[in-house]
């Protein structure tokens, strides 16, 4: 992750979308404090800098390491017991980090996330997305679930939450993705999908996510392999 967080195209790329979500939602004075909670290796932490003062949080020891050496700002605790005061920030994000077997009850994440934002603050949650695109990858990041989007919106709304976008993303190799994830069920085969691919695929699957970035200022996609949501607590 540390290595392909800066360029590889999925990471960039859904960073891209994250920033089109957020756009117009936040001030560019850059007030205010930010959590991302579940942060790994800090590189979305040093993205949403521009925004406010930008705090990470993880469980894994390696991770904050890797935050000290990226620069970025991140204590180590769960999101199911987040080591911060009530109402501490304005904006908190979680990407892929609800689906994860180590957090047992993504309720209790949900209802911490909310604790800690002020009244009116934004939360935007990146997924993974449909149960039938579970392959390899999902046993190798020891996943515990992918997400519907009707899925996502009972969760934050459950607890207090007004869902502001949901919507789907990577769309357009959704039909890729779904012949690739039906082989490896088929095969056995086993990994994680982390990592490069040749440059020109690199440059193709990057510029189609720099497009879904673009469109979702507009609109929602109709389905995709991952879903996000941006909510306002209540």
């Amino acid at each position: 992750m540390f290595a392909a967080e800066d360029r590889q195209w999925w990471y960039a790329g859904m960073r891209a979308i994250s920033l089109a979500l957020l756009s117009g939602s936040l001030p560019a004075s850059g007030a205010g404090r930010i959590l991302d909670a579940g942060c790994g290796t800090g590189r979305n932490v040093v993205a949403l800098a521009g925004y406010g003062a930008a705090f990470g949080l993880d469980l894994s020891e390696d991770a904050l390491a890797l935050c000290r050496r990226r620069g970025a700002r991140a204590v180590r605790g769960s999101v199911l017991a987040l080591p911060f005061q009530d109402a501490r920030f304005s904006l908190v994000t979680s990407f892929d980090v609800l689906y994860h077997r180590w957090v047992e009850d993504d309720r209790s994440a949900v209802r911490e996330l909310a604790r800690v934002l002020r009244p009116g603050g934004l939360l935007l949650v990146r997924e993974p997305a449909l149960r039938i695109l579970w392959g390899a990858h999902d046993a190798a990041v020891q996943s515990r679930h992918r997400y519907t989007r009707a899925e996502l919106r009972a969760l934050l709304e459950s607890q207090g939450f007004e869902l502001l976008r949901l919507s789907y993303a990577n769309f357009f190799l959704f039909p890729l993705l779904f012949v690739r994830r039906s082989l490896d069920r088929l095969t056995g085969r086993q990994g994680s999908d982390v990592g490069f691919l040749p440059a020109p695929l690199e440059l193709a699957f990057g510029a189609l996510l720099r497009l879904e970035a673009r469109l979702l200022r507009h609109v929602s996609l109709p389905i995709g392999a991952s879903v996000f949501a941006l909510a306002r607590r209540l």
